[in-house]
């Protein structure tokens, strides 16, 4: 089998048995597998993550590759020969070709190991749809041992072009806070609504007031975003609410930025509870830090990118997206960079991340893993 054969057959093995983060056990008992066929010395760390280590003939600098390896709770839709077996679950944001592409990378790195100066750290991560799953990997060493000094990840992307490849300097996607907010009133007939407290009010009032934050207390040409997702509380048509619970996001680009819309949020709740006479509690969970490429390295692929693709397949994005990725949070300690590869094609394969018909070119994939041996090369030769 071909190693072009060879990374599309693993991402189809992959795509067939999807799982959720936490529960990626057969998926780490596979790329363990495969590992073990490469002659690359591996580990389990945080149950379901692996991290492989291959080192050169020469000694000196260490470059990660982090693939994520979990799925999503999505009923899949696509008419295609290696649809998910697991019912409710599917790879609907292209994880699966992530694994495919490193572990691609991983035999063609492995069979040039007597020429690499340095080592390759693989790292196949889980848990990165539902959180935690890059901290926890930091939290058991992953950076060092050897210590890491260059970090790259990378993601398909519907909107990019097969055979094209996506960089970006600077900001490329948001921190992420989580907001969990209660509201408790004093229940009272509908009827008598000077009897109670009307929480469902009271948190009316504060959604509207916290949308004024982004339009009027944040710098307009800072990107800041807060969304409520969900509301619940009531117990009928007549009668005044008593306790509602809200739960929210936050996304912004910069810290200064993520501390003004916190600070706002809390004192609009305090102005809330004097006016609606209700107590309120809150849960403001930072989930993860803003991804911010260093300029250093995504110059560096850049070059490689030219080099490997050519000047007209690399695609240079303007701005940043609100979303969030969890690579972040290796970045946010050691040098890296982010890269999107291209994977439309058509109307099937351009549907987007977390859609129950989404599906990728994978044509792209053994080019992306090769690309992901070059410049590793090139990195470990500079």
């Amino acid at each position: 089998m071909t190693i072009d054969n060879e990374i599309i057959h693993i991402r189809r093995r992959i795509h067939q048995y999807p799982e959720t983060g936490g529960n990626e056990y057969n998926t780490a008992k596979f790329i363990e597998s495969k590992l073990k066929g490469f002659k690359i010395p591996y580990k389990r760390v945080s149950k379901t993550g692996v991290v492989a280590v291959l080192k050169g003939a020469k000694a000196g600098r260490t470059i990660a590759l982090r693939a994520d390896i979990d799925a999503l709770p999505v009923q899949e839709d696509n008419k295609i020969e290696y649809k998910s077996k697991n019912n409710e679950v599917m790879h609907a944001c292209g994880h699966d070709a992530h694994i495919a592409i490193m572990l691609g990378a991983a035999k063609l790195l492995s069979a040039k190991k007597e020429k690499l100066n340095g080592n390759v750290k693989f790292l196949f991560q889980p848990s990165e749809e539902t959180s935690d799953g890059a901290e926890s990997l930091v939290r058991a060493g992953v950076l060092e041992n050897p210590s890491v000094d260059v970090i790259l990840g990378l993601h398909v992307c519907p909107w990019i072009k097969s055979g094209k490849i996506g960089l970006k300097y600077g900001e490329m996607m948001a921190a992420v806070d989580k907001l969990t907010i209660n509201f408790e009133g004093e229940m009272a007939h509908g009827a008598y609504p000077h009897l109670g407290k009307d929480a469902l009010i009271a948190a009316m009032s504060f959604i509207n007031s916290a949308q004024h934050i982004v339009s009027r207390e944040v710098d307009p040409v800072s990107p800041a975003v807060i969304t409520f997702g969900k509301i619940k509380g009531g117990d009928g048509y007549n009668i005044i609410c008593e306790n509602v619970e809200i739960e929210g996001t936050v996304r912004t680009l910069n810290n200064a930025v993520r501390k003004l819309v916190k600070e706002s949020i809390i004192k609009k709740l305090k102005a809330t509870e004097l006016a609606y006479g209700v107590k309120y509690k809150l849960s403001y969970q930072a989930v993860g830090n803003a991804l911010i490429n260093t300029k250093e390295i995504t110059k560096f692929c850049h070059k490689t990118a030219k080099e490997f693709y050519g000047k007209p397949n690399i695609v240079i994005l303007e701005n940043p997206s609100m979303g969030g990725e969890d690579f972040a949070e290796y970045i946010h300690k050691v040098p890296g960079n982010f890269i999107y590869i291209g994977t439309a094609k058509n109307k099937s394969t351009s549907y987007p991340w977390h859609h129950s018909n989404f599906n990728i070119d994978e044509q792209a994939l053994p080019k992306a893993a090769k690309y992901i041996e070059y410049t590793v090369e090139q990195l470990l030769a500079n």
